[in-house]
């Protein structure tokens, strides 16, 4: 039998065995329906400025210990029909403590970590009096994965679909001034083809009678919960609800330009006989002024640096990440100081061409990784001092880059980028993607709207990826991506598109509507596994062929091996460290031959740090392809990946090396 569970909450699709065949059958007619695929509208984000402090502003973080239940799997919405959400979690089921931010998964001892469907929190807060004085009170959630609905004081505040983004809503006139508040979160983890990225929904027999399970083809475990940072702030009634920032750079990089746009929200900027204005003023790293400007009546304008300090990448520069701050003042017609807002701001250029990219006028070579927010216990949850290891490793290693590989990351790991000169292919949450419809659509580029919506203002940001591994081979990925790459140009022209794509290039369909090709590709590993004799030549042949199809620059974003920490074999043999340092050396001079060609502009490791995945025979704890350990520490491969890619530094960027980079042997004596 077919069934289809359709909730008050979302759209679940459970689907039988019974009806493979159906589909199966179906299979022609879905392709030929997505080919006429049409280009709607997508809701635009408006506000989500990072919550800071001002003048005019508070922050308060809900981050901490709630109160949390699970939803029964065969019951997923009796919280909703049974309004848990009117009164303390508490007195509807047995609540237990769970951190905020963090993944619920793996916090118990419990089968919690295999959870399919909704679970709730809830805990209680004070709100301030004086807050209750002229000011508007907003809620902002860094993350929820995957689809979220809130209650402030059992009233439904707001409902957001897609993990990794941030969400916001103003809770004014629902809190309670000089009291005790509730906030109830529920939480729904569920991927079905809708969603992105995609999954499945199956009820299948157990010793039990049956039960739900979810699947999907993403090689990284599907953490949910409360992922990132909770916040409670104040604006003003007239605030400053965005602001969007460009720069640009003179031929000689020693002028530099800020543009600016404001957006305001409020009654003050409807009010004919009230001419707002923004005044501009620029600080360097010392915080001393140097450019400022007040805007007309268009909120904004143009700041002049001269002498600059371009913001460089990591080990390109003496002085990488060079950051100046823009404070942003709004103002009524009498002079009133309205709002203030502050934000850092990196002055910088990029552009591109057939065979090269390049920031500042100088070309690019990418030496990086891809990446997981990933860690014991935590899961995907924003862990401070995790992020300052990895970018301390980061910087340890020589790389300069890494793609957010398959989602977006948290807003603080983008700041830390911008300030360390770190560059970011910054990628939406599209892994997988197949079976490709007009919905699938507009979510997917609905997410592509929320990331350069919030991550537009990034110096480190320096390219978009619309996808990881999708399905380019099939009919319909042409008519697909060519609608997906040209929205996001649409909202980003001064960025280059790309995706990490795992077919052929004599299937790809997606291709042409790049900027920059990424493939991924695992020579000795899922290809001829073992044959150590089977990797350069089959990299430069690859990439030669990628270049010739499309004629634009190439990288190889993802290749590596599994690498058990500690299993030592020689000779090199699979799962082992000297394999896997065995597999980087045989890459590298592939990359050394294709450097020479021109358009071949940077290497990524897969993967930075082991991570874990979907249970299977193939995953032993889950993949061990880092060059770290799940715990940070160092596989024998980093010290060779270290060398390789300081060497590279100082041959493309003159770099110096480490003091401590290479280990002393002996002074030979002739």
């Amino acid at each position: 039998m077919h069934l289809r569970i359709r909730l008050t909450c979302r759209k679940y699709e459970i689907w039988a065995l019974s009806i493979f065949s159906l589909v199966t059958g179906l299979y022609v007619l879905h392709f030929s329906i997505a080919l006429i695929l049409v280009n709607k509208e997508v809701p635009q984000t408006r506000g989500m400025l990072y919550p800071r402090e001002s003048e005019t502003r508070e922050v308060r973080s809900l981050d901490g210990i709630w109160n949390f239940v699970r939803s029964d799997q065969a019951n997923p919405t009796q919280g909703v029909r049974d309004e848990w959400y009117a009164k303390e979690l508490s007195k509807s089921r047995p609540t237990i403590p769970m951190p905020v931010p963090a993944s619920y998964n793996d916090i118990t001892t419990d089968n919690l970590r295999d959870h399919v469907g909704t679970v709730w929190y809830d805990r209680k807060f004070f709100v301030p009096r004086s807050w209750s004085k002229d000011q508007r009170i907003w809620l902002r959630f860094g993350s929820v994965h995957y689809e979220a609905y809130v209650w402030i004081n059992g009233q439904k505040v707001v409902k957001h679909e897609m993990g990794h983004l941030p969400f916001e809503a103003e809770v004014t006139d629902l809190l309670s001034y000089g009291a005790e508040n509730r906030i109830t979160v529920m939480c729904d983890n569920a991927l079905i083809q809708t969603t992105v990225p995609q999954g499945r929904i199956t009820e299948v027999p157990n010793d039990g009678g049956m039960t739900i399970v979810q699947s999907y083809t993403f090689d990284f475990f599907n953490y949910a919960g409360i992922h990132r940072s909770v916040h409670l702030y104040t604006t003003p009634r007239t605030f400053i609800e965005e602001v969007e920032v460009t720069t640009n750079l003179s031929k000689d990089a020693t002028i530099g330009e800020v543009f600016y746009s404001v957006s305001v929200n409020g009654s003050a900027a409807n009010e004919a006989d009230n001419v707002l204005q923004i005044q501009a003023n620029l600080y360097d790293k010392d915080g001393i002024l140097v450019a400022n400007a007040t805007s007309d009546q268009k909120l904004g304008g143009k700041l002049q640096v001269n002498p600059v300090k371009p913001w460089w990448p990591y080990l390109m520069h003496s002085e990488p990440g060079y950051l100046y701050q823009l404070e942003i003042k709004l103002l009524a017609t009498n002079d009133e100081l309205l709002d203030v807002y502050r934000l850092k701001v990196g002055i910088r250029t990029l552009s591109w061409n057939s065979q090269q990219f390049l920031i500042n006028g100088k070309p690019v070579y990418f030496r990086g990784f891809g990446r997981h927010e990933d860690s014991d216990i935590r899961g995907k949850g924003l862990d401070n001092a995790l992020m300052v290891r990895d970018f301390n490793l980061l910087k340890w290693i020589g790389a300069n880059a890494y793609r957010t590989s398959h989602y977006p990351y948290s807003e603080e790991s983008m700041q830390f980028a911008d300030e360390h000169g770190i560059m970011i292919i910054d990628e939406c949450p599209s892994v997988d993607t197949e079976n490709f419809s007009q919905e699938l659509l507009g979510k997917h580029k609905s997410s592509l709207e929320q990331l350069i919506h919030r991550d537009r203002n990034h110096p480190s940001v320096v390219m978009w990826s619309i996808a990881n591994e999708p399905r380019t081979g099939s009919v319909s990925a042409d008519s697909y991506f060519e609608l997906v790459a040209n929205f996001t140009r649409s909202l980003d022209k001064t960025r280059p598109i790309t995706a990490a794509i795992a077919v052929s290039n004599t299937q790809d369909k997606a291709g042409r509507s790049l900027d920059i090709i990424s493939f991924n590709r695992y020579n000795a590993w899922y290809s001829n596994a073992g044959r150590l004799d089977m990797i350069t030549q089959n990299v430069i042949d690859e990439a030669i062929a990628w270049n010739k199809r499309y004629n634009k620059p190439i990288i190889m974003s993802e290749y590596g091996a599994d690498t058990l920490e500690g299993l030592h074999m020689q000779p090199a043999y699979v799962w082992s460290e000297e394999f896997q340092t065995e597999v980087f050396s045989r890459h590298f001079k592939a990359f050394d031959e294709l450097r020479k060609k021109g358009w071949f502009i940077g290497e990524f490791v897969w993967n930075f740090a082991d991570f874990k995945t979907a249970q299977s025979y193939t995953r032993v704890g889950g993949n061990k392809k880092g060059v770290f350990t799940r715990a940070r520490q160092p596989k024998a491969a980093a010290h060779l990946l270290r060398k390789r890619y300081f060497a590279l530094g100082r041959d493309l960027d003159q770099c110096s090396f480490p003091e401590d980079l290479f280990t002393y042997i002996a002074d030979l004596i002739s």
